[in-house]
């Protein structure tokens, strides 16, 4: 099919779907729950249909009422059996997909049921709705007479128990429609590779000499790569490179942090900008306008929503709302039913809503201390039991600590800065950053891809601070005593810039 024609049949396909964006737009919670009693209609039979009755589920009520709240830690078993080969354990239809990702307390990497109606009904129509806005918001775009330069994970799929896994963004290229296929780059084999440094060299030799109208992908892995181009190409900036560009899809991380770096990469002022908000678990808010930071809450790909304040949050043991109860401007910890047989799961996220006419969110953070400003995922369980072993392995001993991002400036790549005050410090602070660097790299599965031949982290920067800087710190700030703590981790620099200009006094 010819470039031009394609971009027609394209864009008249995508712009139909608005009709039935505009339905749940209009009767979101009449969609809402509809989506709950086909997935408890769809489950009915499955071991947690018949252990939580739901045939006698009739209301949203009753929902709550019959199944917990649950974290990862507590579906774990039902998932090992799954990838083991089980079915029918919490979704009737097979599972033979599991989506890899970071870790929690109790494993280095968790792993997500992707069954065939998620991969169809959520990620692949979330996919084209994300095209179908912008389409419908940019009428004179001309997107589909290039390609869209797609950047996934580390994409190698691996089999198990006739059950495979891997990155989400691997599983989803693996069920790439034929139309989205030949209108991307790289090429499925590139895109596939597993070794990045050889991948992102592939990538750059397929793409610098085709017309890239988009871009897709987490913005600090696409900002490595877009730097790497220049330096191939030695152009001044990627317009150069690709004069048509026009749009950068991006999830995954804070975009704020990386924005004035690509506005210098790529400098029109016509350039977009569209966010969208997906995770191994689902897909679930989409950028629906122009120059936003808001993102539409999606309401008809299959997963149910519930939301817990989180001022009264306390984990599996919370009270959830249901969408026509939430509030404006308050922070919710997300909990999600899902057509690949989550049930009332805590993903982790905490969300605010921006609008309710219609249900537009914010990314707000995590239901606990988090680092993921380079797509690491890196939790306080992580910190803690990292130190615990670089103590014990070099004789020293903590008081206090906390850890920031160093944000990626030009070429030079992002990092961990960590302060730390020590009651017995160690003998040589190399050897304990080496030991702390490598502990975390087998602690958690993401930190250790992004410090792979530090392509995107650098080597943790470590301070070791004087003697009572965070109690000084503190007392500043009027919080000591009581529940006052210090912050163990943070995603921006606000807390460890202070304590840098504290320190130099």
């Amino acid at each position: 099919m010819q470039i031009p024609l394609f971009h027609t049949v394209v864009s008249w396909i995508l712009k139909k779907r608005k009709y039935q964006i505009d339905m749940f737009i209009e009767n979101p919670i009449d969609v809402q729950n509809e989506v709950l009693y086909d997935l408890l209609s769809a489950a009915k039979d499955t071991e947690i249909g018949k252990k939580y009755d739901f045939t006698t589920i009739k209301n949203y009520e009753s929902f709550a009422k019959h199944i917990p709240i649950q974290k990862y830690e507590s579906v774990q078993p039902l998932l090992e059996r799954a990838r083991k080969g089980e079915q029918n354990i919490f979704w009737p239809s097979k599972i033979h997909w599991f989506a890899k990702s970071s870790g929690t307390t109790n494993a280095k990497s968790k792993f997500s049921p992707v069954s065939d109606e998620a991969i169809e009904d959520c990620h692949m129509k979330a996919g084209k709705d994300m095209l179908c806005l912008y389409i419908n918001n940019n009428e004179d775009t001309e997107m589909f007479k290039g390609k869209g330069l797609r950047l996934g994970g580390s994409s190698a799929v691996y089999e198990n128990n006739d059950t495979y896994f891997g990155d989400l963004s691997a599983i989803i290229i693996e069920n790439l429609p034929f139309w989205a296929d030949i209108s991307t780059a790289p090429s499925l084999k590139t895109a596939l590779m597993g070794e990045w440094e050889t991948k992102m060299e592939a990538i750059i030799q397929e793409t610098i000499n085709e017309d890239i109208t988009s871009l897709a992908g987490v913005p600090s892995w696409m900002l490595v790569l877009l730097n790497k181009v220049l330096e191939v190409t030695d152009k001044e900036n990627i317009l150069e490179v690709w004069p048509n560009l026009e749009v950068f899809f991006h999830g995954g991380i804070n975009f704020n942090p990386y924005r004035k770096q690509y506005e210098k990469l790529i400098p029109s002022k016509k350039f977009k900008y569209y966010e969208i908000y997906n995770a191994s678990e689902g897909f679930f808010a989409i950028q629906d306008k122009n120059n936003s930071s808001e993102l539409l809450l999606m309401l008809d790909y299959g997963i149910f929503y519930e939301f817990i304040p989180m001022d009264k949050y306390d984990c599996e043991n919370s009270k959830a709302i249901p969408l026509q109860e939430v509030e404006l401007n308050k922070n919710y910890a997300l909990v999600i039913t899902t057509n690949s047989g989550l049930w009332r799961y805590l993903i982790g996220d905490t969300i605010k809503f921006t609008s309710i006419n219609p249900y537009r969110i914010k990314v707000t953070g995590r239901t606990k201390h988090f680092i993921n400003a380079f797509g690491e995922e890196l939790v306080i369980e992580n910190t803690e039991d990292a130190l615990k072993i670089a103590c014990e392995k070099v004789n020293s001993v903590i008081t206090d600590y906390t850890v920031a991002p160093i944000y990626m400036d030009g070429n030079k790549n992002g990092a961990h800065e960590w302060m730390i005050e020590f009651k017995v410090p160690p003998k040589k602070i190399e050897e304990f950053t080496n030991v702390l660097d490598n502990t975390l790299k087998l602690l958690n599965s993401d930190y250790e891809a992004k410090r792979y031949k530090d392509m995107t982290l650098a080597m943790p920067k470590v301070h070791q601070a004087q003697e009572g800087l965070f109690y000084n710190w503190l007392k500043q700030k009027g919080k000591l005593g009581g529940q006052h703590k210090v912050p163990r981790l943070s995603n921006n620099r606000d807390f460890m810039d202070e304590l840098l200009a504290l320190s130099v006094h």
